[in-house]
């Protein structure tokens, strides 16, 4: 299995997509190292933002490649020190919003590397949310524009606390160095953005191809719903293909065959979700795998590959239902 950031909180699977009976998945187990996802939530006050001390980044100072951080010099700051190292021209990051970076974390008295995500080759992608992330991060990163790398230093208070992270080696005095490149940011407004694919088989739903944020229309025809799986593109992206194995940050609409009734969709939440392809129905972990990032996907599913006979309570599916869902593939994970 790839090598998990500790940065991170186990994605959260929606309900009505959660599949039965697959306890035994590991997809959400943490690596050995510390990232900023495994810092408790604090209740400390927003810290202070200042320029520095901050130490000097000497190699690998081009954006997405891998730097290398000189140790820190004197005492670091007991706030927050933020340095935007390279300006990008993108969306601006709000607290919330989900951000896609690579980043390089280490210890300011030694130099020490305890988490990089450029040696897995696979960027974190991660709400900046209390709870979600350390704090340092969220208040480092909320204002910062997508494409810029930003380096800053997280004290305890900020960070992993009192308590450190044994398995990282970082005790509990301990001030971090990150620098993080910020390659996207992912809110309730994002969208597919690829080439639109016609939608010529008058038998199956016709997915709108809006990418203004706002929930596509699904328009079911008045034909028998088909027995097999169905996924195909309504908008292609040009991102990396999905994998069986992998995580996806999503915008969906699911609706009835029988009817049209929408029973679930993150737009109507105003909130993305993130999930498992091994802990969702099998009808979507088969019908996203080897879709691009970027593309939206019209996916059809049948009950023997959707809930069967046990749809999920208060879902308002009825058993041996049909579903129709439009899923907007944002990033993996």
């Amino acid at each position: 299995m790839r090598r998990r950031s500790l940065l991170i909180a186990v994605p959260a699977g929606l309900a009505t997509l959660a599949a039965c009976g697959d306890e035994g998945s590991d997809s959400g187990k943490a690596s050995d190292s510390a990232s900023p996802t495994d810092g408790s939530s604090s209740e400390a006050p927003a810290p202070k933002i200042v320029d520095g001390p901050l130490p000097a980044v000497t190699a690998g100072t081009k954006f997405d490649e891998k730097p290398t951080v000189a140790k820190g010099s004197g005492d670091p700051s007991d706030q927050l020190a933020v340095k935007t190292l390279i300006a990008g021209g993108g969306r601006t990051v709000a607290e919330g919003d989900y951000v896609q970076a690579n980043y390089l974390g280490q210890v300011w008295d030694t130099a020490k590397v305890f988490d990089n995500s450029y040696d897995r080759k696979t960027p974190l992608v991660i709400q900046l949310a209390q709870g979600s992330i350390i704090d340092g991060w969220r208040y480092a990163l909320t204002g910062k524009k997508a494409g810029s790398r930003v380096q800053f230093s997280v004290p305890p208070t900020w960070g992993y606390g009192e308590s450190g992270n044994q398995n990282a080696g970082i005790k509990g005095t301990d001030t971090l160095v990150f620098v993080v490149d910020l390659q996207n940011t992912f809110n309730a407004k994002s969208s597919a953005e690829g080439t639109d694919v016609a939608q010529d088989n008058v038998d199956l739903p016709k997915v709108g191809t809006n990418k203004d944020g706002k929930a596509p229309s699904i328009e079911v025809p008045d034909a028998e719903a088909p027995t097999e799986l169905v996924a195909n593109y309504v908008i292609e992206g040009d991102g990396a293909e999905v994998g069986a194995e992998d995580s996806v940050l999503v915008q969906y609409k699911g609706v009835l065959w029988d009817g049209g009734k929408e029973f679930d969709s993150t737009y109507g939440r105003k909130a993305l979700t993130s999930f498992s392809l091994q802990q969702v129905v099998k009808g979507w972990a088969q019908g996203l795998t080897g879709k691009k990032v970027g593309s939206r996907v019209l996916i059809v599913i049948p009950p023997k590959l959707g809930y069967g006979d046990q749809p999920p309570s208060g879902s308002g599916i009825k058993k041996d239902s049909t579903l129709v869902f439009s899923v907007d593939i944002l990033a993996k994970m």
